[in-house]
């Protein structure tokens, strides 16, 4: 494969970093799981309007495609080669408050985090048969969960019509990834080794084999961040007395996607703000003060409906799981806070 060309309108941070020189100087190299910079490129290339472009395939990649991997982690992160991740998930360090007790602004709290097993590839390099091996031990790690975490999974291979349907209603069922992730290889032999766990109260939910291999989701109406957080953690806790997953000293939880490197977390809150939405610089502005990413109702690329927002942590690299959380309810505190004196 000869440098890939890319359009004069590219932006994507591979656009960016991808010399001539640093291809001649990579592009022969090859991680124990055979994945080589074509298929870390891949995404990019055929998806120019990305806007990162790369996905690893393993933890080894990190480091054997680090001369284009750490500029763009540290152009995304604000993140040196020299720096060390530290992960924090004690709920008793965050001691967060509800920013709208009253019920006001805040439809739901949502936080996960991405998680990958160690000593297998990533998601872009799975094979057929890794896939399903890592789908029966999360299984198994999450028919052990007790109490409130104690629920069923669904596999989305030969799901019947009933399930399907009722999950789909309860906005649970992920969907064959977008032509960003085809181009990686995550869609490879869908939808096999794939599912959805979720509790009885249907408060926490883990999606297998989606762009990672787990995605543990804690949820709930209203603002109770602390709550979301600590169910959160007792999830995650849960797991790993039965999985290991894959981290590194310096990156912290390792995925398949640079953004979500460290934390490997999204806390996020579903707000209701129709008179700031319609100040967009001022929404910004603050959002901005706070590290936060403000999306459409419906996650990235869409539109706010009736003036509700998706507003999350933008950093998760480089601060800690508490740090993320703390950041992000008072930065939701500030934009509540606006909305009322608008």
């Amino acid at each position: 494969m000869p440098f890939p060309r890319f359009p004069d309108d590219c932006r994507s941070l591979l656009c960016k970093y991808l010399t001539p020189e640093l291809y001649e100087a990579l592009k022969e190299k090859k991680t124990r799981y055979g994945y080589t910079l074509e298929k870390l490129i891949r995404s990019g290339v055929e998806n120019p309007d990305s806007s990162i472009g790369v996905y690893a395939g393993d933890e080894e990649s990190y480091e054997l495609f680090a001369p284009l991997l750490d500029p763009i982690i540290r152009d995304y992160h604000g993140f040196g080669p020299g720096e060390r991740h530290v992960s924090d998930m004690d709920p008793s360090h965050l001691r967060v408050a509800n920013p709208d007790p009253e019920g006001r602004y805040i439809l739901s709290t949502r936080i996960r985090v991405g998680r990958n097993l160690h000593c297998f590839p990533l998601g872009p390099n799975l094979s057929k048969r890794e896939r399903l091996i890592v789908e029966c031990m999360v299984r198994d790690a999450l028919e052990a969960l007790k109490g409130e975490l104690a629920g069923r999974y669904y596999p989305l291979e030969g799901m019947d019509d009933e399930t399907k349907a009722r999950l789909i209603e309860e906005h649970f069922l992920f969907k064959e990834g977008d032509r960003f992730l085809e181009a990686a290889g995550l869609n490879r032999d869908w939808p096999s080794g794939r599912g959805i766990f979720h509790n009885d109260e249907k408060s926490f939910l883990v999606w297998v084999n989606e762009e990672d291999e787990l995605r543990i989701i804690s949820m709930e109406p209203g603002g109770d961040i602390q709550r979301v957080f600590q169910r959160l953690s007792e999830g995650v806790r849960g797991l790993e007395s039965r999985l290991r997953f894959a981290y590194s000293e310096r990156l912290g939880y390792l995925t398949s996607c640079p953004t979500n490197l460290g934390t490997a977390m999204r806390a996020s809150v579903h707000i209701k703000l129709p008179k700031l939405g319609r100040n967009r610089e001022l929404f910004e502005k603050i959002a901005g003060r706070y590290e936060l990413q403000i999306r459409g109702t419906h996650g990235e690329h869409s539109e706010s409906e009736g003036g509700v927002y998706d507003v999350s942590n933008r950093r998760r690299l480089g601060i800690t799981e508490v740090e993320a959380v703390r950041q992000m309810a008072e930065g939701v505190a500030a934009l509540i806070e606006e909305e009322r004196r608008l």
